[in-house]
């Protein structure tokens, strides 16, 4: 038998103790954004301290301005032959808040395994899956190697944080300042999904983002609509006919610059994409939709995943009571949110949206930006030889081809890791489409949780392979 069959082996004779261990865990009511649960979010970087602890790391309650962060390494763990990368492996141990409290159908810190018709087991408790089920999945692939080697087979250095659900505000200037310590070879990461329940995926790209506040203010005050209607400007009318203008008819964005650095996807890999045959009725048909409105020419899950996006998430303005008031207002508001893609830059971005917003500007109207945040893209080269390598051993535990997709949304500090610390990411995740994150009554499959271990156990032995 071969260590990684031996590993492999021990996996599956452990994976009750493994489940076990998850729910210790899980019982930690450690939500990040309420001041509430401080306690509970030191307790569970106590908790992981301590486990990464009792598996030969030497581990650290690191202290921020929020919530600790819990580094580890390997040190005098790792095999001595490891010729492998130095790697850092990012997961968090805070979870989303649980309202509404009455629509779980058991208490969110009380960890079960539940059945589904036609067998499915799942594990259902809060943090379940996002990411705290998905961390362990890490965690217990080492325990694995040290139980049957004695040793890691490679050089591993942990970063657990307690602040992704509030916007890992701290971890950046925590990053920053350690960034000397943490400039390794290659960052590994599992807070994504898999394409569906059989087919494994690695997330090759993650958007960035700008979001920003804009207030077009016209007349001192609000007006009677039928004394000034007709002479006055009415800055909804003028703010949507900024905002409109900011598509063709193709739906492709007409800010100057906008697309400055996006890239094309290569041939085999849009190929692999098309394959996946995802569909306007099975995207949009289960949320009353039938069409795209995105770019005209382009795959639909182009569209969501490795496209630049333009979107309106609220527009403020006037009477919004009950019954009628017939005013013009003198001032109405948007939030608007750009995801980016490959090697656009944030900062441009911003500057263009709001030049070509005041370019449309009558003169005796202003305009007031806000802005929520700014967030490069992250791109994996397809050729990295850990992407191929661990594709490669994704497929032969799940048994299909491993895809490789963007992802729509974004993880900031990932970015960070590019940017900073000059490291690639491997995102490798396990979540499926169905597992309820954020809402209540959260569930990580039990078959994802078990072979999401053995998962990372063959890329660990993977990467450590010349």
């Amino acid at each position: 038998m071969s260590t990684l069959d031996a590993v492999l082996a021990h996996i599956d004779q452990d994976i009750d103790n493994s489940v076990e261990r998850l729910f210790a865990l899980l019982r930690i009511a450690s939500v990040s954004t309420d001041p509430a649960f401080s306690a509970q979010c030191r307790e569970a970087a106590d908790h992981v301290a301590a486990d990464l602890t009792s598996i030969g790391f030497g581990a650290s309650v690191r202290p921020t301005d929020g919530h600790p962060v819990v580094v580890a390494k390997s040190n005098g763990s790792t095999d001595k032959g490891a010729t492998g990368p130095r790697v850092l492996f990012y997961g968090h141990y805070d979870v989303q808040p649980v309202d509404p409290l009455n629509l779980w159908k058991t208490p969110p810190f009380e960890p079960r395994i539940e059945t589904l018709p036609g067998g499915r087991k799942i594990i259902v408790a809060r943090g379940a899956c996002d990411d705290k089920g998905q961390a362990m999945t890490f965690i217990e692939a080492c325990r694995a190697f040290k139980a049957v080697t004695g040793s890691l087979p490679l050089s591993i250095t942990t970063m657990i944080e307690g602040e992704e659900e509030c916007g890992s505000k701290n971890l950046f200037a925590f990053v920053r300042d350690n960034a000397e310590e943490f400039k390794l070879d290659l960052a590994l990461v599992c807070d994504t999904a898999m394409w569906d329940a059989e087919t494994p995926s690695i997330t090759t790209s993650l958007r960035g983002l700008v979001y920003e506040d804009v207030k077009i203010v016209c007349a001192d005050r609000d007006l009677h609509s039928g004394v000034f209607g007709g002479a006055a400007q009415n800055p909804i009318r003028l703010l949507a006919k900024i905002l409109g203008a900011m598509w063709d008819d193709d739906g492709r964005v007409t800010i100057p610059g906008f697309y400055d650095g996006v890239p094309e996807l290569p041939d085999d890999i849009k190929a692999d994409l098309k394959g996946l045959g995802l569909t306007e009725e099975k995207f949009l048909g289960p949320i009353g939709l039938k069409h795209s409105a995105g770019e005209k020419g382009r795959m639909l899950i182009e569209q969501i995943t490795t496209r630049p996006t333009a979107e309106l998430n609220g527009i403020i303005g006037g009477y919004t009571g009950e019954g009628a008031k017939t005013v013009i207002p003198g001032e109405a508001s948007a939030k608007v949110s750009f995801r980016l893609v490959g090697d656009q830059d944030p900062q441009k971005i911003r500057d263009n949206f709001r030049a070509f917003v005041r370019a449309r500007l009558p003169a005796d109207c202003k305009v007031e930006f806000g802005n929520f945040g700014l967030a490069a893209a992250l791109q994996l080269s397809f050729d990295n030889p850990a992407l191929n390598k661990a594709r490669e051993v994704l497929g032969d535990e799940w048994g299909k081809k491993a895809v490789t997709v963007g992802a729509g949304g974004s993880i900031p500090i990932v970015a960070d890791f590019k940017t900073v610390l000059g490291m690639d990411s491997l995102l490798v995740g396990f979540a499926l489409d169905d597992d309820r994150v954020h809402s209540p009554n959260e569930k990580f499959d039990l078959t994802c949780y078990h072979k999401g271990i053995r998962s990372w156990a063959r890329i660990l032995h993977a990467l450590s392979q010349n």
